[in-house]
């Protein structure tokens, strides 16, 4: 099993420092956003969110760990053309040593494009781009040159050197949780992070968090791997990540049932649902261990990427990590 945390929303100084704690607690990834706001459910948007270039942290703490691997979870293709995106992944793999986790997915938050006049096509239209740009990328990292003629890119005898460290390529995870997109997943990812459905509404409905639950995960998990099996994979040839967006270690069954009956409203979920929620990670320690492990027998899940609070507050990061993950 890996454990990893997301970054963001803190300041230069931060992202170096909670890597290298995560580092030293045995982590084993550390992965950033990649937006120009933090838009929560239903639209809510903080204007003052720090929102900084997300390639750029990763070089930051990568110069400033030594282990640790470092991705993205996950850079919105529709940003950068897949040439620069080939090139940058390709510098960050060079800078690290061989630690990148290459994430890719077609975005979602229609804020940011509205605001800043960046073409946001429909849902059918990004996965098609999404599926050429990965498509593209993995033919500059593996080749001496690459031509394309695709609907959207189009690449003549195009050059990329050097070669990222990873060969044939770094792990590609690729995040959403639309039928399209796992498709994708199944035909090129080594990871899929599965999250709530976005992009068709280009933003995160509370409706649909309410629908995801162990039995959406499940259904989810079968789909990828049954189209891995149709594209001629392995059925287990694309690893399943659980993206945790909220975690509390109680210290007692009574404040862990109290925790989720609190929340359940918000989620539209009773508290039972809630603490098998894909989304979520409530109960003491050992409660913890047990949903975990339970995860990964019913789920198949071999990585959990932690996000929230446990990447802005290193005791709960500590916590974590010493309570509950060393024991899973």
């Amino acid at each position: 099993m890996e454990f990893g945390i997301q970054l963001g929303g803190l300041e230069p100084a931060q992202y170096r420092a909670h890597a290298q704690t995560a580092e030293a607690l045995g982590y084993d990834l550390i992965v950033f956003p990649d937006h120009l706001v933090n838009e929560g459910p239903d639209r809510q948007l903080d204007v003052k969110s720090r929102t900084f270039d997300h390639i750029v942290m990763a070089a930051s703490v990568i110069e400033a760990t030594k282990k640790i691997r470092v991705g993205h979870l996950v850079l919105c293709n529709l940003f950068r053309h897949p040439s620069i995106t080939a090139q940058s992944l390709m510098t960050l793999d060079q800078l690290s040593g061989g630690r990148l986790v290459a994430g890719i997915g077609s975005g979602w938050t229609e804020t940011e494009f509205k605001m800043s006049g960046i073409p946001f096509p429909p849902i059918t239209e990004r996965l098609r781009m999404l599926d050429e740009a990965i498509a593209v990328i993995l033919s500059l990292w593996k080749n001496e040159r690459t031509t394309f003629d695709g609907e959207f890119y189009h690449l003549k005898d195009a050059i990329l050197w050097p070669k990222p460290i990873q060969q044939p390529h770094p792990p590609i995870i690729v995040g959403g949780g639309g039928k399209g997109l796992l498709r994708l997943a199944a035909k090129y990812a080594d990871y899929v992070n599965i999250i709530p459905d976005a992009g068709k509404r280009g933003h995160i409905s509370m409706e649909v968090v309410k629908r995801t639950n162990d039995k959406s995960f499940r259904e989810k998990v079968s789909f990828v791997r049954d189209e891995a099996k149709r594209l001629g994979r392995k059925p287990d040839a694309v690893r399943i990540s659980n993206f945790i967006f909220a975690t509390i270690i109680s210290e007692s069954k009574e404040a862990t049932r109290k925790s989720a009956e609190m929340m359940a409203a918000m989620f539209q979920q009773s508290a039972d649902e809630l603490l098998a929620s894909p989304m979520l990670l409530i109960g003491t320690p050992e409660e913890c261990i047990v949903e975990l492990k339970r995860r990964a027998k019913d789920w198949g899940t071999s990585q959990m990427i932690f996000t929230g609070e446990v990447g802005q507050n290193e005791k709960l990061m500590r916590d974590l990590r010493e309570k509950v993950l060393v024991h899973v």
